[in-house]
């Protein structure tokens, strides 16, 4: 399984980065390359387009309805339903309830149909199987509805925490990970609100607690420095630990 970094600029696009989005591919038994996306928010369909078609994505996978991390599924949506050679193939689209709706309004669509003649809409409720990759949603803290997610293929395990605040859940969502995948946008210096979003720190403690194998810090906004994340990360975790950058790839 491999991860590419197409997005991971934290609550809005940086000059470095578009928001968050992160390209998963692996192969099946026959050989046949499958992609998925985790999250597409905004800036980043323009960036995906460097390391893949978007025509050859095979689902889109939302942790949670933010504009960060889904807004550019409305030109997904056009580049799908507009391209010169023709509508393309619906694809599955899984995120929390109310996806569909919500991608509707971004694009001043009606409900009905909406998005549905390119997208085939799902909400979590459960681990789910595209291709090669079984996917197990993990309900997380967040203002509005928010999943992490546990991704395994080729015998491997990607945790991506979406975006959350502390909470035992991620223990979880994490336990033994080759890769966990996390945001860290708080500092523990600051007087940070609950239930929102975590400091290196909390990643770093939850890495260690959870066994992970490699740590993988973003969804650090341009506000603040990466490096103030990472060396909050490093000082409670001893594994391998990295900043996420745009274009960086990892094989799981």
């Amino acid at each position: 399984m491999r991860l590419t970094v197409v997005g991971c600029s934290g609550s809005y696009p940086g000059p470095e980065s578009p928001a968050s989005c992160y390209l998963l591919e692996a192969d099946d038994a026959s050989g046949r390359r499958w992609r998925v996306l985790l999250d597409l928010g905004n800036g980043s369909l323009g960036a995906l387009q460097r390391y893949a078609d978007p025509l050859t994505v095979d689902a889109v996978l939302l942790s949670h309805l933010h504009a960060d991390h889904c807004l550019d599924l409305a030109g997904y949506y056009v580049l799908r339903k507009y391209h010169p050679t023709g509508p393309q193939p619906r694809i599955p689209v899984w995120g929390p309830a109310g996806t569909a709706d919500r991608m509707a309004r971004a694009y001043d669509l009606p409900a009905d149909p909406g998005m549905h003649h390119e997208f085939e809409f799902h909400e979590w409720d459960g681990p789910v199987d595209v291709g090669p990759f079984r996917v197990t949603p993990v309900r997380v803290a967040h203002p509005v509805p928010a999943f992490g997610l546990r991704v395994a293929a080729d015998g491997r395990t990607l945790a991506y925490t979406g975006d959350t605040g502390p909470t035992p859940a991620l223990d979880d969502l994490s336990r033994d990970a080759d890769l966990l995948l996390a945001e860290a946008s708080f500092r523990e210096v600051d007087d940070n609100p609950p239930d929102l979003h975590l400091t290196g720190a909390d990643v770093g403690a939850v890495a260690a607690r959870a066994g992970v194998r490699r740590l993988v810090l973003t969804h650090v906004p341009p506000w603040h420095d990466p490096e103030d994340a990472f060396a909050e990360a490093v000082a409670v975790y001893d594994g391998p630990t990295e900043l996420a950058r745009g274009g960086a790839v990892y094989d799981v």
